[in-house]
């Protein structure tokens, strides 16, 4: 497929995602493809690999985002504690929800590349799967998947981009990144294109986010790992000659 579009990449449109029925979600044809070759090698090691998010468009993260703000989803601070934001300030607000959710236009998953993930083989009878840290921290039902995935996702062409803390985006063990496709949509993600999605939309806490929209982006957007060299490489191997 050629780059992504500017609409493609903010979320204005789902022309570059299909619709994968066998994962039960809407993804890039090429990380379904690479996502569906991990997930057979992962059955291989007893785990179960379930996506539990991938696409969001526009308008689903601009609902996400203004629950948050307005306090009807869960608010949490940078070491996973809730926040109340009847006693924050707009700014304090803003600054809450970024560190777990992005903002509307500037969320990876607009691009088809990102895929949350759970075993669901290791998922406790009964319970709902959390996309929490202490879930992969050792001693986690998920602490082997975080292992596994560190270990064989770069051969598939994925990469965790929240691998450490960079003072943005809390890390997220869990958030695999389709590197092929991802490397470029993140560079061709500027904040003046940014801006142009949020222009009109009904965005809680926009005096706040507008003037702040660049110093967002460098540290919420762009401060994230690198692909290795192996993750790059890895559209270039066929069906045939793919890990095993």
């Amino acid at each position: 497929m050629p780059d992504l579009s500017p609409e493609q990449l903010t979320g204005r449109v789902r022309t570059h995602v299909r619709e994968q029925p066998e994962l039960g979600c809407w993804l890039h044809p090429e990380a379904a493809w690479a996502f569906l070759g991990l997930r057979a090698q992962a059955q291989h090691s007893g785990i179960d690999l379930a996506p539990v998010s991938t696409f969001r468009d526009f308008d689903q993260q601009l609902a996400i985002w203004n629950a948050k703000f307005r306090g009807r989803r869960p608010l949490l601070d940078r070491d996973e504690r809730p926040l109340d934001p009847a006693g924050m300030s707009a700014e304090q607000t803003v600054a809450a929800i970024l560190h777990w959710s992005a903002l509307p236009g500037a969320s990876r998953h607009h691009w088809g590349t990102e895929i949350d993930v759970i075993d669901r083989a290791a998922l406790p009878a009964g319970q709902l799967p959390q996309l929490l840290s202490a879930q992969f921290a050792p001693g986690g039902p998920f602490a082997a998947l975080g292992a596994w995935l560190a270990r064989h996702c770069e051969s598939y062409g994925f990469f965790l981009p929240y691998d450490s803390d960079r003072g943005g985006v809390r890390p997220e063990p869990w958030h695999l990144s389709y590197a092929p496709v991802a490397t470029g949509a993140l560079a061709a993600l500027t904040p003046e294109l940014l801006q142009a999605a949020l222009h009109g939309a009904d965005l809680e806490g926009a005096d706040v986010v507008r003037p702040r929209l660049r110093a967002i982006h460098r540290r919420y957007v762009c401060a994230v790992a690198h692909p290795s060299s192996a993750a790059l490489a890895a559209v270039r191997l066929s069906p045939a000659t793919r890990p095993s």
